[in-house]
Order: structure tokens, then C-alpha cells, then sequence
């Protein structure tokens, strides 16, 4: 079997020899491997083919030259690999005449090399066959789908595609730089020519010359959407930069989502693209019927309840709410080893609270990371659309929010009606998050509680100069060992996470007025570094650990509704 990476591989070429060819996207754990034999600042694509092609027994790796990462992938692997066929194709950034006649001249040149490596014999007219059964384009057709997406950027993998999927969205287009879609022409007097215009003549990608319109080209295809996901690919700069420039010339919502091919990224690439979804998803006529039939009975005389769960990696939250919107009661408790246990306690707190019983509520709605692993829920929502509901439930000024949590930061903007129009999340980085507070407590020898207030009595500014909680850990001992106060030392470690907060607002727009939710926003140090930060105040409700809870209690009865 033929592994290869890149939509401008000739792999039609390989199967008119009988040989199978495969897509190769990489789902690793680690990169153990690549590590070790590459820098650890490559292109984690590049890194997860390395050891993708590592654990597979591949017959030969065709790569092509789209950018340096992929060229030492191609070093390594030749070196690693002696008595594979591992080869690199070089494809002409012109698109016209010249550019076809150049790339026709390099595929026959890789056709000797397999010739000889492998004793196989091409034959043109075995590939005119191929190209001449294979149908030319997807034809056009009317859509089912209520909601459009469409996928930009680089390498976007199967996950994105699943998840589009399950949540019954149709992805009009893929034009990543690996695409799905080949496009393939089929020339009687001279086949190998017209099957290499065809690679050529598809959606050009980032390495193409300009006179290729790629921006017209996205432009066009932009407009027959109802969003854009936009992924790159951690360390691949360029295509970062085209998303900040398309930003600001495609109105349409757009998604930046940047993956690095591990299986544990699943999670956060599920959050973000269900609260994208989410604020783009048109309404479902069907879907709202079917909830009416599941709603329990209930006297017409008799008060209706909703319950949201906000199940976090910290602590699990719960708000019951009436219908008009008053808040019965609420719990706090420290989120357990199973997130399931944890919702199945905070549900009977609440409720002893509300001294309610379970056939009183009518709907109860889940939030946060653990929030499908609550069975009782009769839906979920994402943490971002609720923290926009709960903001807007305290205070309708708010337009910009920041969530500190136990395992992520988020800035979130709202418009007049509470609606979620952007956010941006951090990555599976613990910096500056609950957890990074908790660590940097321990090495003070001091409760988490405590550190906030021992943050106000600083009388000397500290620069904390890592993010990262282990390397932070180390700079704190450093500072305790030259006999810094433990007041300086924790308002260093409250700015530092204040300069993490506002990188973050500063992406979705530093729009007034502003709040702060989750449990770091009980941390008056961080607070008060915040604001001092985007020289304005913040606004924090009475209990802000909540205000995920009370968006999914808003969103039960908006289904209620």
C-alpha cells in the first residue's frame, strides 16, 4: 500500500498499477518518536505521519514539497526507512501550460523510480481507463440539511467531518489543503497530460501563485453557507494569518479551530464546534415537536421547574429555576473522579434545597465538559452558549465575557440579546486556568482561598515569566528560595494569568461592559489584576460559579417554551 498526504498526489497513477493507495491522517497519542527524531516545534501533522507511518507497514510514502515541515518529514523517513519507497514530488506553484508541462515531466520521473523500485510496469492506457470510469465532479443537488458549513484552511481531519455529521449539518465543502474532492479530466490523445491539468486545476492552496484567485475563489464559496470552520494545524503560521485577513472580508461566522492530531484533542474540538454550531444552527421544526411529546405531564395549576447542570472539571453546578425565570435554589459541590456520580449528587442537594422532589422538574439541561455523561439530562448545551445566557440573565449590558474555569479559559462576546457572535478558547494548556492556581497554592503552602487576598497586600511588583504550571512552579520555588515575600510573589502569579485573560478578550474584542464567571472570579487578586488590565471594571455576580447552571436553566425553558 501507497500512504500519501496531499491532494495534489498522483495516486490514480498507482492504482492503474493495481496497487492500493490510502489518505494518511494521522490520531496519535503522542509523538514519542517524532520527538526524538524531529524538532518538537515541527508541524504536529508532519509529526503525526511520522509516527503514523512508523506503527503501519506502508510498501511506499509519496509526499509532496508544501512547506519545510513535510520536507524533513521526507528526510527522516528516508533515512528511517531505507527499503521503502519514499518519495517527494515537487509541484509547481504556476497553475497554467508551463506549470503542466513541468509537474507532467516530475510524475514521470516518480513513475521510473516505482518502475524500479518495485518491478511494475505503468501503462498509459490502464490509467485513460481509470480516468474514463471515474466520474468527472460531484453533480449539484438540492439539500436536506437545514444548516451549511463549510471547511477552510489546512488539513482538516475526519473528526470534523463526524461531528458535522452526527449533528446532521451538511459540510457543502472541504477545501482544505487535503480536501476531499479529486478533480479528474479525461484526455483521449493524451491522458497522463490531462490527468495532471486536472491536479493541478483543483482548489488551489496556500503555496499557489496568486493568479490562482484563491481569494475570490473562498469569497464565492463562502456565500452559500451558513458559517465557516477554519482549521489550521498547531505551529503552521500561514494559515493563521490568511484567517485573520479572511475575517475581516467574509461576513459570515467563522470558527478557528486549531488541532494537533492527538486522540485527546477530540474534546475540545467538540466543544468549540458545538457552540459554533449552536449559534448558527437554524431552527428545527421537527425537533421541537419531538420534545413536546417527551415533556412530563403536568397540572395545568401546578408550578413547572427546569434544572441546569453545569458538570466542570473543578466543581458541578446546579440551578433549579421556575417558569418565570426566579432561581429556586442552587449547589456548588467539588466535581468527583466520574462526572455522572457528581450530577447524580448535586442533583439530590438541589433539590433537598428547593425542597423539591424529581417528579417536580419538567426538563433539566446539561452543560460543561461532563455533560454527556449525565443521563438524565433530556439535552445538552454547550458551556460557551450558557455562560452567554447566564451573563445576560444578571446583567442584559454585558457584551464581554471571560470564564476562568478549572481546566480552560474562554473569552466569550455577546450581542443585545445574550447570543453568543465569538469566542475564543485556550488550548489544552493548563495555564492560567483553576488548576494553575491550585498548583502555585500548594508550593506557597497556602489554601487556594488565601491566595487572592494575600495577592492585595503586594507591595512589590513580580514579573512571573512562564505560563506553563510546571515551569511556573519552579520560578515561584526560585522566588521563595531568594526570600520573596509570598504577597509579591502571589500578585505576580495573579498578573501573570490577568496578561493570559486579556490576550484572550483582546481576540473577540475588548467590547464594554464586562464580567467575569467561574470559580477563579472568587479570586480578588485576579480580579483586580484584570481590570487593572483592560482599565475598566468587571462584573460579578453573587455566586459566579453558577452562571453556566443558570444558562442551561434558561435553555430548558426556552424548550419548555
Amino acid at each position: 500500500m501507497i500512504g500519501y498526504i496531499c491532494k495534489y498526489t498522483p495516486i490514480e497513477i498507482f492504482e492503474s498499477m493495481g496497487i492500493k493507495t490510502e489518505r494518511i491522517e494521522p490520531e496519535v497519542t503522542s509523538f514519542n518518536q517524532a520527538d526524538t527524531l524531529m524538532h518538537p516545534n515541527v508541524c504536529s501533522f508532519a509529526k503525526g505521519v511520522l509516527e503514523e507511518v512508523l506503527q503501519k507497514d506502508y510498501e511506499g510514502i509519496i509526499l509532496t514539497t508544501c512547506c519545510d515541515s513535510i520536507r524533513r518529514l521526507y528526510d527522516v523517513l528516508k533515512k528511517k526507512l531505507p527499503d521503502k519507497f519514499i518519495y517527494i514530488l515537487d509541484i509547481p506553484r504556476i497553475t497554467k501550460d508551463g506549470g503542466i508541462a513541468l509537474y507532467e515531466i516530475r510524475v514521470r520521473e516518480m513513475i521510473a523510480a516505482y518502475e524500479a523500485f518495485s518491478g511494475t510496469h505503468f501503462e498509459e492506457s490502464r490509467l485513460a481507463c481509470l480516468l474514463q470510469a471515474a466520474s468527472v465532479g460531484k453533480q449539484l443537488h438540492s439539500s436536506a440539511f437545514k444548516t451549511r458549513v463549510g471547511i477552510l484552511g489546512a488539513r482538516a481531519n475526519k473528526n470534523i467531518h463526524k461531528i458535522l455529521e452526527d449533528h446532521g449539518i451538511e459540510a457543502v465543502f472541504d477545501i482544505t489543503c487535503t480536501g476531499l474532492d479529486r478533480k479528474l479530466l479525461y484526455e483521449k490523445d493524451q491522458p497522463l497530460t490531462g490527468y495532471v491539468r486536472g491536479l493541478l486545476s483543483q482548489f488551489p492552496c496556500m503555496r499557489m501563485e496568486t493568479a490562482a484567485n484563491r481569494d475570490l475563489l473562498i469569497q464565492n464559496y463562502a456565500d452559500n453557507t451558513d458559517g465557516i470552520i477554519y482549521h489550521t494545524v498547531q505551529f503552521c503560521d500561514n494559515f493563521s494569518y490568511e484567517y485573520a485577513w479572511l475575517k475581516e472580508i467574509i461576513h459570515k461566522p467563522m470558527l478557528l479551530l486549531e488541532t494537533d492530531n492527538t486522540t485527546q484533542s477530540y474534546g475540545q474540538i467538540l466543544t468549540r464546534m458545538e457552540a459554533f454550531l449552536e449559534s448558527i444552527q437554524k431552527s428545527d421544526n421537527d425537533r421541537k415537536k419531538q420534545l413536546k411529546q417527551n415533556f412530563r405531564k403536568m397540572e395545568d395549576n401546578k408550578q413547572m421547574y427546569v434544572i441546569g447542570i453545569d458538570s466542570g472539571s473543578t466543581s458541578t453546578n446546579a440551578v433549579i429555576m421556575d417558569t418565570n425565570r426566579n432561581i429556586k435554589a442552587f449547589s456548588v459541590l467539588r466535581t468527583g473522579a466520574k462526572s455522572g456520580e457528581s450530577a447524580e449528587r448535586i442533583l439530590a442537594d438541589v433539590l433537598e434545597k428547593a425542597n423539591l422532589k424529581r417528579e417536580d422538574i419538567s426538563w433539566i439541561v446539561s452543560t460543561g465538559y461532563g455533560r454527556v455523561s449525565i443521563p438524565f439530562a433530556d439535552e445538552n448545551v454547550t458551556e460557551i452558549s450558557c455562560h452567554g445566557r447566564g451573563a445576560h440573565y444578571f446583567n442584559p449590558k454585558i457584551r464581554t465575557i471571560l470564564d476562568i474555569g478549572g481546566q480552560d479559559s474562554k473569552a466569550i462576546k455577546l450581542d443585545a440579546n445574550g447570543e453568543v457572535i465569538d469566542f475564543v478558547m485556550n488550548d489544552k494548556c493548563a495555564a492560567g486556568t483553576g488548576r494553575f492556581l491550585e498548583a502555585i497554592a500548594r508550593t506557597l503552602e497556602i489554601g487556594i482561598d488565601e491566595l487572592g487576598p494575600s495577592a492585595l497586600k503586594s507591595t512589590e511588583e513580580i514579573e512571573i515569566t512562564s505560563m506553563c504550571t510546571v515551569f511556573a512552579e519552579s520560578e515561584v520555588i526560585s522566588l521563595i528560595a531568594n526570600n520573596k515575600e509570598e504577597a509579591d510573589i502571589a500578585n505576580g502569579i495573579c498578573r501573570a494569568i490577568a496578561n493570559k485573560a486579556y490576550s484572550l478578550m483582546k481576540r473577540v474584542g475588548l467590547e464594554p461592559d464586562f464580567m467575569m464567571t467561574g470559580g477563579v472570579a472568587k479570586n480578588p487578586g485576579v480580579v483586580r489584576a484584570v481590570e487593572e488590565k483592560i482599565q475598566s471594571g468587571l462584573y460579578i455576580c453573587p455566586e459566579p460559579e453558577i452562571v453556566g447552571a443558570v444558562g442551561a436553566a434558561l435553555y430548558a425553558l426556552d424548550t419548555l417554551k
